[in-house]
């Protein structure tokens, strides 16, 4: 390693990492069982109604406009249906090629993780990836509450804290212009986008020219050869 090496190289983790379809598919699996069980609905009935206003794009509020359209208003139900969503235990696979990707890194740089959302959420898909292991650092934003979420510079600070390494020195991988890249950009990160074709947020661009990132790539087989061509300004 020379001198003008990155140090650290610190990724997101939903739809970085992996597809985070499958996280919500298994957690829809888990709701149309309880569905079953408690509203007499079928399972296979009631995940594939789920699934549909999925693929029709529908994020947020799912459940409500699931249960309107049986003719359930209970708003405990909601709750109900989110929390079994939340709490389920779920089976997760990385991108292709993801393990040997941060086995081949780790040898070089030192790793970090920086994911948004609920922070038991967040463990548990990181415990079923079996990616646990693979970093140096893991920064849950949720650990200071939803103030701290990206686009805050806060989980970015931390991350480079404990790794030990200046911002200036390290990239951050991640896929949403929204807000992933912002945050990173203000502490001094330079920041990489993963648009994968199929990407939840593949056709977004950033709202703003601080939102867009230094790089984009559409696989990250593409990762290595970035980091060798572009090296950190001093």
């Amino acid at each position: 390693m020379n001198a003008r090496d990155w140090q650290a190289i610190v990724f997101d983790l939903d739809d970085t990492l992996y597809p985070e379809r499958e996280y919500v598919l298994g957690g829809f699996r888990a709701v149309a069982e309880w569905i079953d069980a408690n509203l007499n609905v079928p399972a296979a009935r009631a995940f594939t109604e789920l699934k549909v206003l999925f693929e029709q794009g529908v994020r947020g509020d799912t459940f409500n406009r699931w249960l309107a359209t049986r003719g359930f208003s209970e708003e405990d139900l909601t709750q109900t249906l989110v929390r079994v969503y939340r709490h389920h235990h779920p089976t997760l696979t990385p991108f292709p090629g993801v393990l040997e990707l941060l086995d081949v890194l780790h040898a070089r740089y030192r790793l970090g993780l920086v994911s948004d959302g609920i922070l038991s959420v967040q463990q548990r898909k990181l415990a079923a990836l079996g990616l646990v292991d693979c970093f140096d650092a893991i920064v849950f934003s949720d650990e200071w509450g939803r103030a701290a979420w990206k686009p805050s510079t806060l989980p970015f600070e931390v991350v480079a804290h404990r790794l030990g390494v200046s911002p200036a020195w390290s990239v951050y991988v991640a896929d949403n212009p929204l807000k992933d890249f912002l945050g990173a950009r203000q502490v001094g990160m330079f920041t990489i986008r993963a648009r994968y074709p199929d990407g939840e947020y593949s056709a977004q661009m950033p709202p703003a020219p601080e939102y867009a990132p230094h790089v984009t790539i559409t696989s990250l087989d593409e990762l290595a050869s970035i980091l060798s061509e572009v090296q950190p300004v001093l």
